[in-house]
């Protein structure tokens, strides 16, 4: 069977990391676990905000009034369990009407990644907010929605068969906008410090890529053996 297409037309490559991208998300995954890994020794065992996120932050969790409170209240819920696991039903629901399992596949495993690396960072880091049970780095919700947004960036580039240059623009730029969005929401309402939302985002690019390539060898791997 060729590795162009899955079941589908044979019009794109099935492989969830484009290949014009390995290299650049790979530069870009390094950087992000290096920047995963300062701040969380700069911020272990903490439970108060840096000089960073005292510039950022607001005073308090009232700073943001309706509507805008409600605008973040419901991007927050997008990284709560309900909300989440119902964006990540639409996307795969999506995957396999086109038949792409593959890319069903890495919907699921990106977020449990991500969320799953997020939380086990902070039991080692050990940083609180609001008191000694709220651990807060990094944020498990903008890894979530960060996670989400770059596989369905990886899956577009795939599918539309962009180039290195525009496909690198929609990534970053769709992460960009998600880490941003669930990041202004988290810090608007006291759930993180904006360092915690820093944490999140740079979890997400630094494991999403390990994890389609992942995808793709395990599958790969599964066609040579039917084959």
């Amino acid at each position: 069977m060729s590795r162009r297409g899955e079941g589908v037309s044979g019009r794109f490559s099935a492989e969830v990391l484009p290949v014009p991208l390995r290299a650049w998300l790979g530069v870009v995954a390094v950087l992000a676990a290096v920047v995963v890994v300062v701040l969380g020794v700069l911020y272990a065992g903490h439970s108060r905000a840096g000089t960073v996120d005292a510039w950022l932050q607001p005073p308090t969790a009232d700073s943001v009034r309706p509507p805008w409170r409600r605008v973040a209240l419901a991007t927050d819920f997008l990284g709560e369990p309900a909300g989440a696991v119902v964006l990540v039903a639409v996307v795969v629901t999506g995957c396999l009407m086109l038949r792409w399992l593959r890319a069903a596949v890495l919907v699921v495993a990106g977020g449990v990644v991500a969320v799953g690396t997020a939380t086990l960072i902070k039991s080692v880091v050990g940083r609180t907010i609001h008191g000694d049970d709220n651990l807060s780095y990094p944020s498990g919700h903008a890894a979530f929605l960060t996670a989400l947004a770059l596989t369905v960036a990886l899956l577009a580039t795939g599918r539309l068969g962009l180039g290195r240059g525009v496909g690198a623009l929609l990534v970053f730029a769709a992460a960009l906008v998600a880490g941003s969005a669930m990041g202004w929401a988290q810090v608007a309402l006291g759930a993180h410090y904006p360092t915690d939302v820093l944490g999140g985002w740079c979890t997400a690019l630094a494991v999403v890529p390990a994890t389609a390539w992942v995808v793709d060898r395990v599958a790969d791997a599964r066609r040579s053996q039917q084959n």
